[in-house]
């Protein structure tokens, strides 16, 4: 005799589940309590954080005045003494009892402003080998056509999938300028 079909069972879910439409208004009513709650305690945090850090920065002020100062001064000694510290430009740093100092070359960078109007100028100037030719693919018109596209090796266009949102009713208090 065969054994009968066993009823699958799905294990309860480690949360709330709404049962009707009505429990389902009031979970979304809560979540919306909960993360206006969570925006309250959001603000306070940032309003003491940015008390503290006031407090602190009032602290530490004399001492970036004074690592300022001290930096200023080590670094007119050093390019005055450069030659005899850096052993005739063999080396870029010294090594003093306390720590050490270091001359370092920052890299060129090319800043272009108006970028429309350098190209022209290049370009008419036959500096085209300043200009760079970017070839790439066109995604959007294989979303077009994405029946052409599949048949493409290398090419699959995936579903754009679902997301579940929840948005509570919500408004918000106009603000009076004094």
């Amino acid at each position: 005799m065969a054994k009968a079909a066993t009823k699958l069972k799905t294990p309860a879910a480690p949360f709330p589940v709404p049962q009707n439409t009505e429990d389902a208004n009031q979970f979304i009513f809560a979540l919306g309590e909960a993360q206006r709650e969570r925006l309250r305690i959001e603000a306070e945090m940032n309003d003491r954080l940015s008390d503290i850090k006031a407090a602190f920065e009032v602290q530490a002020a004399p001492y970036r005045a004074a690592i300022e100062n001290l930096a200023r001064g080590l670094q007119v000694y050093a390019e005055g003494h450069r030659d005899a510290l850096t052993k005739d430009g063999r080396v870029k740093f010294h090594r003093f009892a306390a720590g050490e100092i270091q001359w370092r070359a920052r890299p060129p960078k090319v800043t272009i402003r108006g970028i429309d109007t350098v190209i022209a100028a290049l370009k008419c100037l036959g500096l085209t080998r300043f200009l760079r030719v970017k070839e790439e693919v066109n995604k959007e018109a294989m979303l077009a056509e994405p029946d052409v596209a599949t048949t493409i090796a290398g090419v699959t266009i995936g579903s754009a999938g679902e997301d579940f949102i929840v948005k509570p009713f919500e408004t918000e208090l106009e603000e009076v300028a004094p």
